[in-house]
């Protein structure tokens, strides 16, 4: 995927070599394994809570036992945490024919019960009529694009909605994880999931000595422009969590126009002077693309060879970390790193 495409970056907020528009997030913490592996919560006891977002604030009384969800993330979350959604939002980038992604068909099938309704979001446009068909106790939304009409609408139905922390595709995707659990009832089977996932990139880290220091740019290339990610893209802080650090050209090439990437001209390509460069794109024939072009092989690790990609729609979908995707790339995503960091270092 070699792209800005609109389309993806409305629907999830994932990626810009293939249209990402995910804005900066949190990084994360320090590994914690304190809480028991059978701590559970009292749902009952957590409530009423209250959250506060760009529409205003919402107070969910009671723990809610029907859950719908919208946009990137909070599906994971939910199912991460024990509960199949009665309608989640169609992923129509990575989701195959039947518009959901692998690892949620997966987490589904392991947890068992009704099949979600698929929300269409084609369009964009959350169908307020077709999800209130499904009776939901709440609308867990923290990273999507919902907009005031919708949350208005919805809302005026009586249903409690999670709506984006600060601005739409923005949400940290570590609180869409501790936001979900809060609104759940769930808050130490959260704490759990995210010392888990935490402990799964140390646990690769220290596998590989290898990555630490070693410098990376996170880039894709579109037919006319150039992309690189910046620190602030959640991604680039999984590659930092595992011990890379961003090449010094990445943040001096940046030209402020966005908060989580930066274009590139090609007269400054040789200028990008990380040790390994990692991308992603739609299929091998993108890849050979971005490894062969005239363009690319201007930049010193490409033309080295110190090359780690991603290929493939849900792979790439994959890239964009949840309480699901991480476990289910990251291994990929380790080799590849794996194999580029040993050809830059000889």
């Amino acid at each position: 995927m070699t792209v800005l495409n609109p389309r993806l970056g409305a629907l999830v907020a994932l990626t810009v070599a293939g249209g990402l528009v995910l804005s900066g997030c949190a990084g994360a913490a320090e590994p914690d394994t304190s809480a028991p592996a059978d701590a559970g919560s009292e749902p009952g006891e957590a409530f009423p809570v209250t959250f506060e977002h760009i529409y205003g604030e919402t107070t969910i009384e009671a723990a809610p036992e029907r859950v719908a969800t919208w946009g990137w993330g909070a599906t994971d979350a939910v199912l991460a945490l024990g509960i199949v959604p009665v309608a989640m939002a169609s992923m129509d980038y990575g989701g195959g024919d039947n518009r959901i992604t692998p690892w949620v068909e997966d987490a589904i099938a392991d947890l068992g019960g009704e099949e979600p309704v698929i929300l269409d979001n084609a369009a964009f446009e959350l169908s307020v009529e077709e999800l209130l068909a499904t009776d939901p106790d709440v609308l867990i939304a923290s990273y999507s694009g919902l907009t005031q009409e919708e949350y208005d609408a919805v809302t005026a139905a009586g249903i409690p909605v999670l709506a984006p922390e600060e601005a739409i595709w923005s949400t940290p995707w570590r609180d869409v994880i501790t936001d979900t659990g809060k609104a759940l009832g769930l808050d130490a089977e959260t704490e759990q999931l995210l010392a888990d996932l935490d402990q799964q990139v140390a646990d690769a880290a220290a596998e590989h000595p290898e990555f630490e220091g070693t410098s990376i740019a996170y880039a894709a290339d579109d037919v006319d422009t150039f992309y690189l990610y910046l620190p602030a893209d959640p991604r680039v802080e999984i590659l930092e969590d595992l011990g890379f650090v961003s090449a010094d050209a990445v943040t001096a090439l940046d030209t402020g126009e966005s908060t989580f990437y930066t274009t590139v001209s090609s007269e400054n390509l040789d200028q990008i002077d990380a040790e390994v460069i990692f991308t992603q794109v739609d299929s091998e024939e993108a890849l050979d693309t971005f490894l062969t072009s005239d363009r690319t092989q201007l930049i010193p690790g490409v033309a080295a060879g110190a090359v780690g990609a991603i290929v493939g729609e849900e792979n790439v979908a994959a890239i964009s970390p949840t309480a699901l995707t991480l476990p289910w790339i990251l291994p990929d995503i380790v080799d590849q790193l794996a194999t580029a960091t040993a050809a830059a270092q000889g």
